[in-house]
């Protein structure tokens, strides 16, 4: 399978969201980025953010959409078109309800889960066929709470074991990025002990 050109943090715009649990996405590629001493600039064409890093010896596209969430494919198409990426070269991290709090997981295609920035790239797309990096931000137990759930900000603790997930994720990166996805999901799935 072909490696990773380009690797999507799904989010909110905006300071009011950035540190909540539907921003896992930016949080990634925020700290993706930082690692790797890349700076986001504007890229108004694609409706996003862009930086660009080099993973296990590829160039990568990193990009965190300005549109809301429920837009997300409107910036992932327009950069997989400018960039001539194709659709299995991408990968979306995005926030995962059905995960417990601290667990990432890698995917290739299916469906959206409920998740508004897939729903929307799968729509533009029309499949869903591209990588996913699901951060589990656990559930709050009853379905009515989940939208002030996903909106607020996690608690020190649950917000210690994301950070450590995203530590974890972004470990296998390289991996992925080389198109060793069975070595990088046997990695990132296999508990700690």
């Amino acid at each position: 399978m072909a490696g990773l050109r380009l690797i999507v943090g799904l989010g909110n715009p905006g300071p009011e969201h950035s540190r909540t649990r539907h921003n896992a996405g930016f949080w990634l590629v925020d700290a993706l980025a930082e690692k790797l001493g890349a700076r986001f600039g504007l890229e108004s064409k694609l409706f996003g953010q862009t930086a660009k890093v080099e993973i296990a010896g590829q160039a990568v596209w990193l990009l965190k959409p300005a549109t809301f969430m429920n837009l997300s494919g409107k910036s992932v198409t327009a950069a997989m078109r400018y960039w001539k990426i194709e659709p299995e070269e991408a990968l979306l991290a995005h926030d995962e309800l059905d995960l417990p709090t601290g667990t990432a997981r890698l995917k290739f295609d299916g469906g959206h889960g409920g998740q508004n920035g897939l729903r929307d790239t799968m729509r533009l797309l029309g499949h869903g066929g591209f990588h996913r990096l699901r951060i589990g931000i656990g559930h709050p137990g009853h379905k009515d709470i989940v939208t002030p759930w996903v909106l607020g900000r996690p608690g020190r603790e649950d917000e210690a074991l994301i950070l450590r997930a995203i530590d974890d994720a972004i470990d296998v990166l390289p991996l992925a990025v080389a198109g060793d996805f069975n070595e990088a999901m046997k990695r990132l799935h296999t508990p700690r002990v």
